[in-house]
């Protein structure tokens, strides 16, 4: 069975002979979750803009091996192609909200690929109900709390319907009741199917995960499952160790 995301001998880094991380190899099936985590600046939104082709096709940075969606090699498919295959939804969701109402945020993606009207308005209709925002559609971004616009986000990523959905630490900055709201939501996405990489620092917040990608920043990867790391202090020491970053439980 094809992988829905492989990841072949990847190394990345932005100085040459500083790498990030080092020869990882992993492949995730449909409907798995891969959590990851790693001290600050140990290479967790690099490897987010690797995975979702960012790095190489707009991001310049060393990257060596491969990536590829549903048996194919981001090195060789477009942006807009890369779009229908994975979404990211970053930690900020002032960086993808650009236009003056949710509605126009949620059909805009598939209206850059060209899709029929009526195909866009059952796509922002269905995915409205998904994430129950329909409020939110006549909103201004600018003018509604930090959690609906992450949940906005979000919603607009689920709007091109992607194989595989990245979370860059989504919930860092929200409060405790849009924190769950999302992390729902995720767990509803994840038992639909949906193949989900999910950053997050605090590893009470990665219960859903199948497996734990541990990044420490000098190259060093461990991968394995979840509750390897959930409950074994000492491994979790292995991965901040030397580091002023920390693993919160």
């Amino acid at each position: 069975m094809t992988a829905v995301l492989a990841v072949k001998g990847l190394s990345l880094g932005y100085r040459e002979g500083e790498w990030l991380c080092r020869h990882l190899n992993f492949s995730l099936q449909e409907g798995e979750l891969l959590g990851v985590i790693g001290p600050s600046g140990c290479g967790k939104s690099t490897l987010c803009l690797a995975l979702s082709g960012i790095i190489p096709h707009r991001v310049e940075g060393h990257m060596e091996g491969d990536v590829f969606l549903l048996g194919e090699n981001t090195r060789n498919l477009s942006l807009p192609q890369i779009a229908t295959r994975v979404g990211i939804v970053f930690q900020d969701p002032e960086t993808q909200l650009f236009l003056p109402q949710i509605r126009q945020e949620l059909a805009f993606g598939p209206e850059n690929l060209c899709l029929p009207r009526e195909e866009i308005a059952r796509t922002v209709e269905a995915v409205t109900a998904m994430t129950a925002i329909e409020e939110l559609l006549p909103e201004n971004p600018n003018e509604i709390s930090g959690g609906q616009r992450q949940l906005a986000a979000l919603a607009a990523v689920l709007c091109l319907d992607p194989a595989v959905l990245i979370c860059d630490e989504v919930v860092s900055q929200l409060d405790e009741a849009s924190c769950r709201r999302i992390l729902e939501l995720i767990g509803r996405l994840k038992e639909q199917g949906k193949t989900i990489v999910m950053v997050d620092h605090n590893l009470s917040r990665l219960q859903l995960a199948d497996r734990i990608l541990a990044l420490n920043g000098s190259g060093l990867c461990l991968l394995g499952p979840a509750r390897d790391f959930l409950n074994n202090p000492a491994l979790l020491a292995q991965c901040f160790g030397g580091s002023s970053g920390k693993a919160v439980m």
